[in-house]
């Protein structure tokens, strides 16, 4: 079920952003990335990387197994995102020519203790999958996916089993005994053209096998003697078998049509594209119904609204339409709270500048999975350089609310209060993966980088940002606040806060939760998503519907003579983050196989973070398209 749904969730496509631009024929990949040749028996670096099992989400280093490991082990510089991600990219013993074929090679033999081979049989158990690059291109597996009948797709699994369980199904195997994938054969395709010299590499492909290897006299390091077990017949390297196991591997080059652009389409199929577009078209029936709602209020019923007021006609008749100008002495007052809200606006700002920009680069292909870690890498860079806009909307907010001299408070709680609960979780998450020795455990160094990042860049942009906020004339309100608050009418059970809050997340949930599957499924079944085009457009309808549900019960509650509007505006639209993790618990039941307490705190922890992100994002967007609204209405009444 897991593998299947895996499969069917590699919803990745080389797409251009816009609709308009899915092209099949275009290729689509990292601007400034120089491609490498290789003349005839060229030597081919293969790296190798980490170990992943959705089962677990735990990844590790290759050589915490006792694979065969080279005598001097030399790491490649890393990025950010790549360490966040938990990639640890080292050389290995494999030698690659270009060009020259291998059969049943010998990398290595290792005398395997009962704990290493327990070791191994548990990670197999476990699922775990290996991962290596060469040329800048991670291994796959090719097998064909014939779900739809008639219509059979080759798709590309990225990595390789690091072995399988035996059962009934599968000969010479006994159930629930562990085997070990100690052969691969490695299958190289490489472009030719005349426009330039040697060869480029455009596909590297791997398929694993288990080999109970067989010789003929002692075993020699220096002069391995032949292999009898390579041209068939041999059973699969059981785990619970001898200490003995022999690595080896086949090489095979192959000269491909595939053009050095185009070699990352394979792995970016996109077979789903349909449920793309089913999504975009149910959000975007979800922001024509709420527009259609909007423009009545603003059309006709404000309008009339706003004739008859003008019009000075009876007060009663007034009343009995509408009531939502008798709340102008009260409509502007400053609520509870009014430094947390000006603290969560400038943080939400700082998100959605950051998502934004990022999702720019995304589009136009910066962000390339040929660069690993550059999607981390970008977030994280780009929230601490909005640091700026966060402290000049909360400074300007909260200078306009009358907030007082607590205006350093304010900001230093901006630089740090949100930030700061993400931080929190993260940090005692990473202690859970430190325990399990996982590569994912995020570095001394690193945590280090990223606090500098935060007090040293992030904080001092956010005061920057500040200082010209608070320089700013403060908005002027278009009327005047009675000093004496007006008592708030006793509501009907359908306009309570509660209720209207949690109405009032569902659209806006609604609008993005069929994309929502397949980022969680890139998330936590370890694909590529790059259908950053849909993935745009989702975004900007969310915004839309954000902003539109939140005028929409606004109006609703001043009609009721509520004034107390702020937070209920900031939480009506941001209310959908609790619909996002109540799905993420129904995705975790219903699409993972998670066993391990740490594992599932990892989900829950890492969802928790990413809900209280949307929450702060869809919060803001529908706050100030209520600030807006609310604004917008009573500068058109004249007030005695």
């Amino acid at each position: 079920m897991v593998a299947r749904d895996r499969r069917r969730a590699a919803v990745v496509a080389s797409v251009v952003p816009l609709a308009a631009l899915l092209h099949p024929g275009h290729a689509f990949y990292l601007p400034g990335v120089a491609p490498q040749e290789y003349g005839p028996g060229t030597k081919v670096d293969l790296k190798v990387n980490k170990l992943t099992s959705t089962k677990t989400q735990l990844p590790y280093e290759y050589y915490r197994l006792p694979y065969c490991k080279p005598e001097a082990i030399e790491n490649v510089a890393e990025n950010l995102g790549e360490v966040l991600r938990g990639d640890r990219i080292v050389n290995s013993m494999y030698d690659l020519r270009m060009g020259v074929d291998e059969s049943c090679k010998v990398l290595c033999r290792k005398e395997l203790s009962d704990k290493e081979r327990e070791q191994f049989a548990e990670f197999v158990s476990q699922e775990y999958r290996v991962h290596w690059i060469l040329d800048n291109l991670p291994a796959a597996t090719k097998f064909v996916d014939d779900s739809v009948p008639g219509e059979p797709v080759t798709v590309y699994d990225v990595g390789f089993p690091m072995g399988f369980r035996g059962s009934a199904d599968i000969p010479n195997t006994k159930d629930g005994v562990s085997y070990l994938n100690n052969h691969v054969a490695i299958t190289i395709k490489y472009h030719k053209d005349a426009s330039f010299e040697g060869s480029r590499i455009v596909g590297f492909e791997v398929e694993p096998s288990s080999v109970k290897h067989t010789y003929q006299g002692s075993w020699s390091d220096q002069s391995p003697p032949k292999l009898t077990s390579c041209s068939g017949g041999a059973g699969p390297h059981a785990l619970s078998g001898g200490a003995e196991a022999i690595f080896t591997y086949d090489v095979k080059w192959e000269q491909s049509d595939i053009k050095w652009a185009s070699r990352w389409d394979t792995y970016l199929l996109m077979g789903d594209e349909q449920i793309h577009w089913f999504s975009i078209i149910n959000s975007l029936m979800i922001v024509l119904f709420l527009s259609g709602m909007v423009a009545m209020i603003m059309m006709r019923t404000l309008h009339k609204d706003l004739q008859r007021y003008n019009q000075l006609e009876v007060a009663e008749e007034a009343e009995e339409e509408t009531g939502w100008k008798l709340v102008h002495g009260d409509v502007f007052r400053p609520p509870q709270k009014v430094m947390l809200l000006c603290v969560s606006t400038g943080t939400g700002v700082q998100i959605l500048g950051m998502l934004l920009v990022t999702m720019v680069f995304a589009v136009l292909g910066f962000l390339s999975p040929a660069n690993r870690g550059g999607l981390m890498t970008a977030l994280v860079l780009l929230f601490v350089f909005m640091g700026v806009p966060a402290g000049y909307f909360s400074a300007t907010l909260f200078k306009t609310l009358k907030g007082g001299p607590a205006w350093k408070q304010n900001t230093v709680l901006t630089a740090t209060l949100y930030p700061g609960v993400v931080f929190v979780i993260f940090f005692v998450l990473n202690f859970f993966i430190w325990g399990e020795a996982s590569s994912g455990a995020v570095p001394f160094g690193t945590l280090v980088a990223l606090l500098l990042l935060w007090f040293g860049i992030s904080t001092p942009l956010v005061f920057i940002g500040s200082y010209f906020g608070y320089q700013r004339k403060p908005a002027d309100f278009p009327v005047r606040t009675n000093q004496i608050p007006r008592q708030v009418p006793e509501q009907v059970w359908y306009m309570q806060p509660a209720f209207s809050i949690i109405v009032g997340g569902v659209l806006p949930f609604g609008a993005v939760f069929i994309e929502l599957f397949f980022i969680l499924s890139s998330i936590w079944l370890h694909q590529f998503y790059y259908v950053f085009g849909f993935l745009f457009l989702v975004l900007i309808i969310l915004v839309i519907t954000c902003a539109e549900i939140t005028i929409v019960m606004c109006y609703f509650q001043l009609c009721a003579e509520d004034y107390h509007w702020w937070w209920r505006a900031f939480l009506t639209s941001g209310s959908s983050a609790a619909y996002l993790f109540l799905y993420s618990i129904f995705y975790f039941v219903t699409k993972l196989e998670i066993e391990k307490f740490v594992s599932g705190l990892l989900f829950f922890g890492y969802m928790a973070i990413a809900s209280l992100i949307f929450f702060v994002m869809t919060g803001t967007i529908g706050f100030y398209a209520c600030y807006w609204f609310v604004r917008k209405i009573f500068s058109e009444v004249k007030v005695d």
